[in-house]
């Protein structure tokens, strides 16, 4: 199978787990929101939200390894591949315990004056931070099994997973809704419990389905190596730590200025923007592999094709669904849950408007990363990452509203990430500027302006309604397709799309066939 051929259908495998994870895991929220209130959830978005970070910081830290699996993939080097196995157990063996002493530290001061929690709450608001501090643990010490999944491009597991996963959160938040236990706590430990649940069965499916996991760090040491893949990981964790710290300091400062219910705001504005976000990652954890294996093969022009082409569709489509939620963000926030916290629509609005400048370069980034030549970059991603936090500090404390925390993040994170982003694809993988506004730019803020402007006449003409929804989801729906096919793709890029639609017609004509010739 062809690597594009291959992005393809791992691709359609993951957006099926996602059309299945979606709705159960929003629902899911909305279970929890209403059995804990927004205190209590504010209380667990303040602690515990970092939690939801750690599957950034966990997917970046895999990306790491999954960079050097999948080059030695690239270069059909086995022995290399349990080398590389083995010294990153070693490695983020090291990085866990590091972590757990620093959170476990950072813990005495958050919890002796810094965060603002109700005397009554705090016992229970320390336990989730225990229970924090463990799943971290877990966590890292999995990555190595993450980036062997991601090496074999084997989605169907990842596929697998995220359905229990999801399940599992569905689960938690029925039992939460009826136990007559304290619901913030049981919350907290259950979902601890459903992360070491999930990482022990990715690390079972690995010994048995793959030859180089297998532990023999004696054996398998290399000093070269480890200095090599600690200076690639310790870059790589730079930028994750610099964000988290900044994500999650930006929510206790919010919390220090505004209260819980701020936080429970941000919360939601989290969920909604994390599950349009699953779109864009879908596309790139099934393309980064194919990045890496690319230059891993001295194949620096596919490299570069791949990540401009990933990086147009990401943006495409996280667009197809951003521009209805923008516009619709009140009504659909007050369909789905039964009270809205203040601030979560304006939230919500400034966070997919965030994310979806991020995909203007997100599989580029990728290229970067892949080429290997990654401390520059990763110190002036980090500088961008931690500005946001002084800056909100300095802004609240001016009088400023809660909501600048958003827009500082849109101008460090999101527009200086971009010309980071450009910058150094020049400089590293000698992109062309005008390639990547021809292919990439040019073509993705067209279709966005066509799909805005067609999507707000019924916003404008109409009042708030059900049937305004669903006009604004048809108009935006059909100018998108119709902007995607005539302005936004290329001939090739057209053929390589009718030649795939071409072969699941033919597959799913032979399945039918074969099973009707069967029963008769």
């Amino acid at each position: 199978m062809g690597a594009a051929n291959r992005v393809a259908v791992n691709t359609g495998i993951l957006y099926a787990r996602m059309a299945i994870t979606v709705f159960i895991s929003l629902y899911a929220t909305r279970l929890v929101l209403d059995a804990l209130g927004a205190e209590d959830y504010g209380i667990f978005n303040v602690v515990g939200g970092a939690i939801g970070m750690l599957s950034f910081l966990n997917a970046a830290m895999a990306g790491a390894t999954q960079r050097f699996m999948s080059y030695a993939h690239g270069q059909g080097d086995e022995d290399k591949q349990k080398t590389i196995f083995n010294v990153s157990i070693l490695l983020h063996l090291i990085i866990a315990f590091i972590m757990v002493l620093l959170l476990e530290g950072a813990g005495y001061f958050l919890f002796g004056g810094i965060l603002k929690i109700d005397p009554d709450r705090l016992k229970v608001a320390k336990l989730i931070y225990h229970f924090l501090v463990f799943s971290t643990f877990i966590k890292v010490i999995s990555v190595p099994y993450d980036a062997v999944i991601n090496a074999h491009e084997n989605m169907l597991f990842v596929a697998i997973i995220g359905i229990i996963e999801a399940i599992g959160k569905l689960s938690i938040a029925l039992y939460v809704t009826n136990t007559g236990m304290d619901r913030l706590g049981s919350y907290g430990f259950l979902m601890a419990a459903l992360a070491v649940f999930l990482m022990l069965v990715l690390r079972v499916y690995c010994h048995k389905k793959y030859d180089e996991v297998s532990i023999n760090i004696r054996k398998y040491y290399d000093k070269m190596l480890f200095k090599e893949m600690t200076g690639y990981a310790g870059w790589t964790l730079l930028n994750s730590f610099a964000s988290l710290v900044s994500m999650q300091g930006i929510t206790i400062v919010l919390n220090s200025f505004f209260g819980v219910i701020v936080n429970a705001a941000q919360g939601v504005a989290n969920q909604i923007s994390g599950q349009l976000m699953v779109f864009s990652n879908t596309m790139l954890k099934a393309l980064n592999p194919v990045i890496d294996k690319s230059e891993g093969g001295k194949n620096r022009e596919k490299m570069i094709n791949f990540a401009l082409t990933g990086t147009k569709f990401s943006f495409l489509l996280f667009s197809f669904f951003a521009v209805p939620f923008i516009l619709e963000a009140k009504y659909i926030l007050n369909l789905w849950l039964k009270d809205v916290p203040p601030w979560a629509i304006l939230f919500c609005r400034l966070e997919i408007i965030r994310n979806l400048i991020e995909q203007l370069f997100f599989a580029v980034q990728s290229g970067i990363r892949a080429e290997g030549r990654i401390r520059n970059f990763s110190i002036y991603k980090s500088i961008s990452y931690a500005l946001p936090l002084p800056i909100s500090i300095i802004l609240f404390s001016l009088g400023f509203p809660p909501y600048f925390s958003y827009i500082s993040l849109i101008v460090c994170w999101s527009i200086g990430g971009l010309f980071i982003v450009v910058y150094f694809a020049y400089k590293n993988l000698d992109l062309s500027i005008v390639k990547y506004v021809k292919n990439v730019l040019s073509p993705s803020l067209t279709l966005f302006s066509i799909t805005s402007f067609v999507g707000v006449l019924p916003f404008f003409v109409m009042e708030s309604s059900f049937l305004r929804l669903i006009l604004v989801g048809i108009f935006t729906s059909i100018s998108f397709l119709l902007s995607f096919w005539f302005v936004a793709i290329n001939l090739k890029e057209k053929e390589l799309i009718l030649k795939m639609l071409e072969r699941l017609r033919e597959k799913f004509n032979e399945s039918f066939w074969s099973k009707l010739l069967k029963t008769h």
